[in-house]
């Protein structure tokens, strides 16, 4: 698969993760976003380990741990807790400093180069994302937004740690992708009970939309998220994600009937090129051609006047009777000229 195709199906992660809003307003029980998070994460995660039937084993029953917590158990909780503390548009900003981090980051832990560039398209994107959802007297709440900031370097350090880890010889993607979501709805599912209590009554549509959000906009989601972090830089995945919020209010003018203003519009066309420009390969140093050697050329020796070989090669030309002389001793035959032939060096 070409490297373009690879970044077509990876944007599907963050695109997905867009609709998450209007589901979570228009189709679940409202003010239980641990329930939310535990119905994405747990389900999809058994579900995957029962199709699959691979468990971790030596260090990697750590390492799926430590990822499921970060991407997935640390992740969906902070997510919320922001969602709930702040408007939705600062919520939005706040996580979209993620590729910020994954750029220092990915320059510590992975040796990807830092670059003013992938600086410069990063801010470029988290200001495009203000410019789509922020609104004139959103309120401000330092827990919120130091959830939402500690949720978006959790997300990060994630992505960094799955690139780094990479995963045993012989497990696919997928199965990775059931392991985090099943180490991670494990752990946010005490939280949930803790904070929240029992599980709500569930209607039909309830029903409907918690399996969209644990199938396609999890399972699905998450594995073409892991399998494109495995293969891409992760400073060029994490800039895929300024898609979700403007997928979010697409689908909010689309189906809610959202107005767009033209600094909306603005901002989409920023965090949209920032997206493209991330894509972008940086540019390598030009290799230096190796130096060659300074040919000989015969014009060097032209005009000298002949050696004793020379002289002896001459009479032999005129005498072709004449025996072939041998050097006397100590006195090497001449060697051939390189380049005289004009093949170069």
């Amino acid at each position: 698969m070409n490297r373009a195709a690879l970044t077509a199906l990876t944007a599907l992660a963050p695109i997905s993760w867009g609709s998450t809003y209007v589901v979570a307003t228009e189709f679940l029980p409202a003010d239980r976003p641990l329930f939310t998070g535990l119905m994405r994460a747990l389900p999809a995660g058994l579900l995957i380990l029962a199709a699959t039937r691979v468990l971790p084993r030596g260090a990697w029953w750590g390492k799926a741990a430590v990822l499921g917590a970060l991407n997935i158990g640390a992740f969906f909780p902070l997510l919320f807790l922001a969602a709930y503390r702040l408007p939705g548009g600062i919520a939005a900003v706040v996580g979209s400093v993620g590729p910020l981090f994954v750029v220092g980051l990915a320059s510590v832990l992975l040796g990807e180069r830092f670059t003013t560039r992938a600086l410069l398209t990063a801010v470029a994107a988290a200001f495009g994302v203000s410019l789509v959802v922020l609104r004139a007297g959103a309120g401000f709440d330092l827990v919120g937004v130091l959830a939402g900031l500690a949720g978006s370097l959790s997300m990060s350090a994630g992505t960094v740690f799955t690139k780094r880890w990479g995963r045993p010889e012989g497990v696919g993607p997928l199965v990775m992708t059931g392991w985090q979501l099943t180490a991670g709805g494990l752990l946010i599912a005490p939280v949930a009970l803790l904070v929240e209590g029992a599980p709500p009554a569930l209607d039909g549509t309830n029903i409907a939309g918690y399996l969209y959000l644990a199938l396609a906009n999890t399972a699905v989601a998450y594995w073409l998220w892991f399998r494109g972090i495995e293969r891409l830089t992760a400073t060029s995945a994490t800039l895929l994600g300024p898609l979700s919020p403007i997928t979010a209010a697409v689908i909010g003018w689309a189906a809610l009937g959202q107005a767009l203003t033209p600094v909306q519009l603005l901002g989409m066309l920023i965090a949209f090129g920032a997206t493209l420009a991330g894509q972008l390969r940086p540019r390598r140093p030009a290799a230096k051609a190796p130096e060659k050697a300074p040919a000989k050329t015969a014009g060097k020796t032209a005009g000298k006047a002949p050696g004793k070989a020379g002289r002896r090669a001459g009479e032999r030309a005129e005498d072709p009777a004449a025996p072939a002389s041998v050097p006397p001793p100590g006195e090497r035959a001449p060697a051939a000229v390189p380049g005289a032939g004009g093949t170069g060096g």
